[in-house]
């Protein structure tokens, strides 16, 4: 029971009551005590007690992603801002190149039939654009006014596992207007159309497209890719094509590629071993340039790929998206030369050269026409020499 007769609140003696007391407290009729004021939160304290950021111009607080609920909203709003961004430059990268690409090669016609799809590839001699000072450095002489290849390699690419050839320089075939020569004779004869056709006519092959290379050309795309990285069984030392090169594991700039792939005199087999080195080095290249640190890194990709587009000449029919295909076959092909029958021919106009082993090499282009499967005996393989 309370002390106090009139409840636990009485008023003292001197006080004004000001309000009543609740009627439902024990005691019936009270001295009055005073109203209180609705309670209320302090300026920018929320509900919880914990202050938050203030909303300008309201006094209220509010989180930094705004409503409950919003942030994963946003979250979304930007991972797709991103991806689009990221597929316009794609896009837009992808038509850059593409407009880049010297199509100045124009196909002959081909009346025959032929499975699948091929591609000349052609290294020439060219030394356009070159300076004398580059001439000198790079040890490619001063022979202006012809252009023949350097090197020349046929890819198949079919409903199988692609295929590799390499057709030696020296090989003496006809050409057409011509007569009887070595096949690297032809580009510089009548271009790239002429060497085609002369191609076509002793392979009964359909080329599709085309893809020559000079040798400033070859030194640039290797710069700008970082170099290529070649495994040498023994040193390399050929003052013609200025190769000097310790035996091991290498990453070669461009103009350590170009001597690469141009010596000859330090094998005893000379141009066969060196068709052989030039298959290595171009799986090699492709297999840097199709690697995610090259084309996942826009600093090293553009680049590479501008200097690619404007280094080559394809034919009027090629795109892009062709030369990634090529690219990709390129990765891991069946690789072999043409059989040869006798390298050290000698011609009556064209000095020594190289005969094929007619039977096999028909039995070869004939499985590459039909798009067949290629005997394994037929296709040698590529060793660094």
């Amino acid at each position: 029971m309370s002390d106090w007769q009139d409840g636990w609140y009485r008023q003292e003696p001197g006080q004004s009551g000001t309000g009543q007391v609740p009627s439902s407290a024990a005691g019936g009729d009270r001295a009055g005590w005073p109203e209180q004021p609705p309670a209320r939160r302090a300026p920018g304290l929320p509900a919880t007690g914990r202050p938050g950021p203030t909303r300008p111009g309201t006094g209220r607080r509010r989180r930094f992603w705004g409503q409950p609920g919003r942030r994963g909203r946003r979250i979304a709003l930007i991972a797709g801002l991103v991806v689009v961004v990221l597929v316009v430059a794609l896009v837009g990268s992808y038509f850059y190149l593409d407009s880049k690409l010297n199509r100045s090669v124009t196909l002959p016609a081909f009346s025959g039939q032929s499975a699948g799809q091929n591609w000349l590839i052609v290294g020439a001699d060219s030394r356009q654009g070159l300076t004398q000072k580059e001439i000198d450095t790079l040890h490619v002489g001063d022979v202006f006014g012809t252009e023949n290849s350097d090197s020349l390699m046929l890819l198949h690419i079919g409903s199988g596992r692609p295929v590799l050839l390499s057709i030696p320089r020296d090989s003496y075939v006809p050409i057409p207007g011509y007569g009887d020569n070595k096949i690297n004779a032809a580009l510089g004869f009548g271009g790239p159309s002429l060497l085609v056709k002369t191609v076509e006519n002793v392979t009964g092959l359909q080329i599709n497209h085309y893809m020559g290379i000079g040798f400033g050309g070859l030194v640039s795309v290797v710069n700008q890719v970082g170099g290529v990285t070649m495994c040498l069984p023994k040193a390399l030392h050929d003052y013609d094509s200025g190769a000097n090169i310790p035996a091991g594991c290498h990453n070669l700039d461009g103009a350590q590629a170009l001597a690469f792939v141009r010596d000859r005199h330090s094998f005893a087999d000379e141009d066969l071993q060196r068709i052989e080195d030039q298959r290595a080095f171009l799986k090699a290249l492709l297999d840097k340039a199709t690697s995610p640190g090259v084309y996942l890194n826009p600093f090293v990709a553009l680049p590479f790929g501008s200097a690619a587009a404007s280094s080559i000449s394809v034919d009027q029919g090629a795109h892009l998206y062709d030369l990634i295909k090529v690219a990709l076959a390129l990765r891991n092909p069946q690789t072999g030369t043409v059989p040869v029958a006798n390298a050290n021919y000698v011609t009556p106009n064209a000095g020594d050269a190289l005969l094929w082993n007619r039977g096999e090499a028909l039995q070869l282009f004939n499985d590459l026409k039909n798009d067949q499967k290629v005997p394994a005996d037929l296709l040698t393989g590529t060793t660094v020499g």
